[in-house]
């Protein structure tokens, strides 16, 4: 049994990789990162042509019909080249959500124009892992009241997708009528990221499922993060490796030296089994869904730990290199920061996990 990509997921990979090195250079990264919007509308139209916004959306609404494992893979090539561009809740949750819960109706009026790069939608779901004092949305008479953070993929969205209290999902137009929206600055610039504060505000319901809906989107929201982490990981070690191949001190290649060798072997060593874990639940997602929610913690809690001991050691091996704009280091260390926190932190998702196996109760 072949447990590797296929040669079409192969294809996918290579193609967004090749697109990226051609759009997106670190210092156009530099340039979108210091703007109010970091979004960058040249690498955006690159992965269009290559049908990345449909890649999620089924054949019948003008997309690809693809796979979260294929999403996994075009997450990793993201993050190993830091693009500035929306992608997990525009191009995959919102996707999802809308083909698995909402109406014919819905369907017909949003996916072709997610598909064609016409619409773009923004994703709420935090609350539903973890919710700061006095956040979280309600929803009484199809009127949503509250505060949601971070949205993901904020900037520019036409409209947003949010979950309540009781986890079922809303659609809100961003010209809605009592809707604020306040952009957030995080420690990634390469994302944009929001807060939405509702008073009063029409919402269009998705279906009443009791939130399943919403842990499914949770479920591929973490195994992204994680494959985002695994690409800006890949890319930290390599830039570590190729470091440490031409900077010299005493007369001799840092290379050499015994300690090293060690900080970039150990890194690669954490971090290469992280990529079968994403893998396998990615598959999970459409092939067991029964298995999904588990594996999606185990892989958000591993490579949170992984990838943040991978981002701290390749800082190490540039030493004071390593801090500066120059090497530009910070944009994967930042991204990888990001991955490890948003929807649930390592300890958060473990202890999902053991509520899952039953080792423990639920709070």
């Amino acid at each position: 049994m072949d447990f590797g990509l296929s040669q079409e997921q192969q294809m996918l990979r290579d193609a967004v990789a090749r697109c990226l090195a051609d759009t997106c250079p670190l210092e156009h990264v530099r340039e979108c990162s210091e703007r109010d919007n970091p979004v960058s509308d040249k690498v955006l139209d690159a992965l269009q042509g290559l049908g990345i916004p449909g890649m999620m959306i089924p054949e019948e609404h003008g997309g690809l019909g693809m796979t979260l494992l294929d999403a996994a893979l075009v997450a990793e090539q993201l993050a190993y080249a830091v693009a500035p561009v929306s992608f997990l809740a525009s191009h995959v949750l919102a996707p999802l959500a809308l083909s698995e819960a909402g109406s014919e109706d819905q369907k017909v009026r949003w996916l072709p124009k997610i598909a064609s790069g016409e619409a773009h939608i923004s994703v709420a779901i935090s609350e539903t892992v973890e919710a700061r004092d006095g956040a979280g949305v309600t929803c009484r008479g199809g009127k949503l009241d509250g505060t949601a953070l971070f949205a993901l993929d904020f900037a520019g969205a036409d409209a947003f997708l949010v979950a309540d209290t009781t986890g079922r999902l809303h659609l809100v137009p961003a010209n809605a009528s009592g809707l604020e929206k306040i952009p957030l600055t995080t420690i990634d610039r390469t994302r944009s990221v929001g807060e939405l504060r509702f008073a009063q505000v029409t919402a269009e319901p998705l279906a009443d499922d009791s939130g399943f809906t919403a842990g499914r989107l949770r479920d591929a929201g973490r195994i992204l993060l994680a494959a985002d982490s695994l690409g800006a990981g890949q890319a930290m070690i390599e830039k570590a490796v190729d470091y440490s191949g031409q900077r010299e001190q005493f007369g001799r290649l840092i290379g050499s030296f015994q300690a090293v060798k060690h900080m970039c072997a150990e890194m690669a060593a954490h971090h290469e089994p992280c990529r079968s874990l994403i893998w396998y639940a990615a598959y999970a997602y459409e092939a067991m869904p029964e298995d999904v929610s588990l594996a999606a913690c185990q892989a958000k809690s591993h490579t949170g730990d992984v990838h943040r001991f991978v981002a701290r050691t390749s800082t190490e091996v540039h030493g004071g290199m390593g801090f500066t704009d120059l090497v530009g280091l910070h944009y994967w260390f930042k991204r990888i920061g990001f991955d490890r926190q948003v929807l649930g932190g390592p300890e958060s998702a473990r202890a999902e996990a053991a509520v899952l196996q039953g080792w423990i109760k639920a709070a």
